[in-house]
Parts: structure tokens; C-alpha cells; sequence
């Protein structure tokens, strides 16, 4: 069973994904976090396909990560996201947040992948 914290993402998810869908044009860059690693995923929603994605958990992330649930370790994931989706042709992006706040990891991943290119 889900704990009230978690009940109330969940809640402001669903809402934010009534207003957020990716497009051909421009694909829907989703995250998720856990207590130790941070996800995300370049998504199609015409399609329902996963174009590109990337954790903490990649191989070659191992050895540039350290703790894999801090800011510094969504940071480096959200550069290395940003360049493999230039590389794939994905240069615009519309961020879902996933529910979470947009503080801390969440913003670090975002303003990282800002800078490495990607276009919210």
C-alpha cells in the first residue's frame, strides 16, 4: 500500500499528464526518482515508444556517479541524457516533472539537460 506522499505524487501526476504529451515535433521527457537512483526516459506518446533512456544505473555512468541519489549524480545524467538525444536528432523536449516537485534532483536533471542542449 502506497503512503500518503506517495498517493499525493501519483495524484499531481495524473494531472500534470492531462496537460503534457509528447508529440512527433516535440517528445515528452519523463523522470522518476528513487531513494538511490534517478531515471529518465525520452518518450513518443503518438507512438507509445521510449526513444531513448538513461539512469544512474547505465554502464557508463558507473564510474562518474558516486551515491547515484544525490544532485551531483542527476546533474551528470542529465548531461549525458542531453547528449545522447542530440545525437539521436532530439533537441526539443517538453519536461514532465513526473509529480515531483520541481526542487532539488528533479531541477539539477533539468537545468543540466538545459544546458547540454535540449530545448523545454
Amino acid at each position: 500500500m502506497l503512503n500518503i506522499k506517495e498517493l499525493k505524487r501519483v495524484h499531481r501526476h495524473k494531472r500534470i499528464r492531462k496537460k503534457v504529451m509528447g508529440t512527433a515535433e516535440r517528445f515528452r521527457l519523463c523522470v522518476h526518482r528513487s531513494l538511490k537512483n534517478f531515471y529518465a526516459q525520452v518518450i513518443d506518446d503518438t507512438t507509445g515508444k521510449v526513444l531513448l533512456g538513461k539512469s544512474t544505473l547505465a554502464k557508463d555512468l558507473k564510474d562518474k556517479v558516486k551515491n547515484s541519489g544525490n544532485i551531483d549524480d542527476a546533474t551528470i545524467l542529465g548531461e549525458a541524457l542531453a547528449r545522447e538525444a542530440l545525437k539521436k536528432g532530439i533537441k526539443k523536449v517538453c519536461f514532465d516533472r513526473g509529480g515531483y516537485f520541481y526542487h532539488g534532483r528533479v531541477k539539477a536533471f533539468a537545468e543540466a539537460a538545459k544546458k547540454g542542449g535540449l530545448e523545454f
